[in-house]
């Protein structure tokens, strides 16, 4: 009596999970969550997907936590469909049972191996009468909500709570008991104003745990105290001298940190010496160091939209380390001779000075190949060492294009994949930080070429390291797509009529380039067909050699290379650093265990840095929706559920989910999915105007704030409001490394 009712199941003991683990009887899995109530988990080993239908099935794990999850009797495992409109589309078309209901193999959390998840959550306060605490709830619908203590609130709180009705604050959960819906936690900080740029972006950081704070005196200590620094003689005398040559970077023009730079120099014999320079970032880090172990922990940069977080300190990333122009640096090279159709003849690895001669951008490098004639002036050009001309440069640039198109053509010939998707990029204003316009990012020829070479320089150095240190290589691999997920994805474009080949990455490329013809929506249609062509895919990762007994699982699919590594970013990726070191032999003694639990650290910083750059420009795109909204613009249909509809919105290149606010009917002939949507005609005597939505169906949608700060959402235009006018499809760029 007087006890509270259990909500949730005790979690196992360890030796129960140990032993359910080896009989077969749990499964072990990362948590998913589609929002707060249910949960799709995935199997490594791809057998049948896991569905955990509400909160008590969670069990109290959090997005991202390890879980060991027992599966239900069958007669508990149909679920109820309506109860899944959160569900993406992929998700609905995997499953089809009796009416009414979606036919999921069932199953229930009975212990947390990790709790990957920060715990820790943005949010607003509520006050809760006659209570003890005031109730957190999370701006994120997948964490509950949280019993925070008025202790921790402002002072003023119990009687001036509409005050922060609109007060940002990140509370972290301290407890969940099982007898609790709710779970305990304590205030973290007040972080501003919502709908406000920084305090967002700090909920953002704090959340996922990116570490943004000042290096301390520590780590400081560890960098070079004469400044300005100059090279040791003695230092000079160990390495190769490159600083007659002409080398240069190519980077994007805002960028700070210079990891890389290109070199081509034509020989007597009609072939060429092309040479990859990367930042010798593992002399300045030293093995074991209190610089090292932040870098280590921080283990990536993480890039915002208005900023970066460096992993390393700035004298580091944009001055010693940086491949500045004019400026002597340390560098470790890979150097090929190679025949201008891309054969490989020889390879040298070495460690390197160089001095690049010019800092060219993007556009800078486009201009010279779109204009292979031209005879640009210095104004055209940023400040470059007189010792190597314009022309030499210019040539230069010609020359790698040149042979990166032949690399590439040779990749893809060979079996390669790349699944392109839009990524939206800001204009911003100088001082405020403010977006002042917003556009699809170009991938052009220029960076073709440089992704060209740093991938050959990856698979070289990947080869290299492994011939060397079979045991404590760390290399990155990438898994082959999910096989349920392609045979539902096949069958579904066989039902829809859509020539999609899935046997294999160089298959799967060459049918989605060539499905669609060249009128003005192809490239809609393609981008449509490749966010559903991605969603079978797993995630690259980093991984010690030592640790996997067989090579084939070294393989990266979407490359379709047997060995892979990164080695051409050290200056914001720690996996580069260690890989450096592999490269000069000079780690002290480090062992398989070691090596794969730094790869596992990276994979986990990696995974959180990607998603706090989505955020990041989440966020940056609803400012300006609320300050230049509403905005019109044509969009495509991704996938359609049984009262809603994804989208593709062609001009900002971002996906939304449009509910039916109309009378509609829905059917569906295998996983062939229709709504029709009956929009009341003016006249009321008339039939309603009827509007089909289906796959690649085009619909006009306004993005318009939706009353939540920052918050927007898509409303579909009735059909007569349309303007039909063309989409400029001309804005539509390609972009994204989806698996290096």
């Amino acid at each position: 009596k007087g006890k509270k009712k259990q909500v949730f199941e005790s979690y196992l003991t360890l030796e129960e999970v140990s032993h359910g683990l080896k009989r077969g009887e749990l499964i072990q899995v990362r948590e998913a969550p589609q929002h707060m109530n249910d949960s799709i988990l995935s199997p490594q080993d791809d057998t049948r997907d896991i569905f955990l239908d509400g909160i008590v099935a969670r069990n109290r794990a959090l997005d991202g936590d390890i879980v060991v999850v027992q599966v239900l009797p069958q007669d508990q495992w149909k679920v109820d469909k309506h109860s899944l409109v959160q569900l993406s589309v992929s998700v609905i078309l995997r499953y089809s049972g009796a009416q009414g209901f979606f036919c999921f193999q069932a199953g229930e959390v009975v212990y947390i191996v990790e709790k990957k998840h920060s715990r820790a959550a943005t949010g607003f306060l509520k006050f809760v009468p006659n209570k003890p605490f005031a109730m957190f709830s999370p701006v994120d619908h997948r964490v509950p909500r949280i019993n925070v203590p008025l202790a921790d609130c402002p002072e003023d709180f119990r009687c001036r709570a509409g005050d922060y009705a609109s007060t940002l604050y990140i509370c972290r959960i301290t407890n969940w008991e099982a007898n609790s819906n709710f779970a305990e936690g304590r205030l973290m900080k007040t972080l501003g104003q919502a709908g406000e740029i920084e305090p967002e972006t700090e909920g953002i950081l704090l959340e996922y745990e990116v570490d943004f704070s000042e290096f301390s005196d520590e780590v400081l200590e560890c960098l070079p105290k004469n400044l300005p620094w100059s090279i040791p003689p003695e230092e000079i005398r160990k390495r190769k001298d490159l600083r007659e040559e002409c080398i240069f970077t190519i980077d994007p023009a805002t960028a700070r940190d210079l990891d890389d730079a290109l070199s081509c120099k034509r020989l007597p014999d009609g072939n060429f010496e092309v040479g990859v320079h990367i930042a010798d970032v593992s002399y300045f880090v030293e093995e074991g160091g209190a610089l090292d172990i932040i870098a280590s922990q921080r283990a990536t940069s993480v890039y915002l939209v208005q900023k970066v977080i460096p992993m390393l300190p700035r004298l580091l990333c944009e001055e010693l380390c940086s491949l500045n122009p004019l400026s002597d640096r340390l560098t470790l090279s890979v150097i090929w001779k190679v025949t201008p159709e891309g054969k490989i003849l020889s390879e040298w690895f070495g460690r390197t000075i160089i001095r690049s001669c010019v800092k060219l951008s993007y556009d800078h490098a486009q201009s010279m190949i779109e204009a292979p004639e031209k005879m640009f002036s210095a104004g055209e050009l940023p400040p470059m060492d007189p010792e190597h001309p314009i022309d030499e440069i210019h040539q230069a640039v010609l020359d790698l294009h040149a042979i990166a198109k032949n690399l590439r053509a040779q990749r893809f010939t060979g079996g390669a994949l790349r699944l392109d998707q839009l990524k939206l990029a800001f204009t911003l204003d100088k001082e405020s930080m403010m977006p002042q316009g917003c556009f699809v990012y170009q991938y052009r020829d220029s960076n073709k070429l440089v992704e060209e070479f740093m991938l050959l320089a990856n698979i070289a150095t990947a080869n290299h390291i492994y011939a060397r240190f079979p045991e404590v290589a760390l290399l990155r691999r990438h898994p082959p797509p999910k096989i349920k997920m392609v045979d539902e994805l096949q069958e579904f474009c066989d039902q829809l009529g859509i020539d999609i080949d899935l046997s294999s990455a160089g298959a799967l490329h060459r049918s989605i380039h060539a499905t669609f013809g060249d009128d003005k929506y192809s490239s809609a249609r393609k981008e449509v067909l490749t966010h559903m062509c991605s969603r079978p895919m797993q995630m690259a990762l980093y991984f010690c050699t030592g640790a996997f007994n067989k090579e084939t699982n070294f393989k990266h699919y979407a490359l379709n290379v047997p060995l892979y590594t990164h080695f051409t970013s050290p200056i914001r990726r720690y996996a580069d650093v260690i890989v450096h070191r592999l490269l000069v032999a000079s780690l002290s003694g480090l062992a398989t265990d070691q090596v794969q639990k730094q790869a596992s650290h990276c994979n986990d910083k990696k995974k959180v840095s990607k998603r706090v750059q989505e955020l990041s420009s989440e966020l940056f795109f609803g400012v300006f929706v609320k300050e230049c909204g509403p905005l019109d613009s044509e969009a495509m249909v991704m996938g359609v559920l049984d009262q809603s509809f994804d989208v593709l919105v062609l001009r900002y290149g971002v996906q939304k989910r449009i509910y039916c606010l109309v009378s509609f009917r829905h059917h569906k002939v295998g996983k062939k999915s229709e709504l029709v949507l009956l929009w009341a005609a003016e006249d009321l005597e008339e039939p309603p105007v009827e509007q089909v939505i289906a796959l690649f169906t085009l619909v006009e949608v306004q993005l318009k704030v939706d009353g939540t700060a920052m918050k927007y959402g898509a409303v579909l235009k009735r059909p007569e409001e349309s303007s039909h006018g063309e989409p400029n499809l001309s804005k539509f760029g390609e972009f994204s490394l989806v698996f290096l």
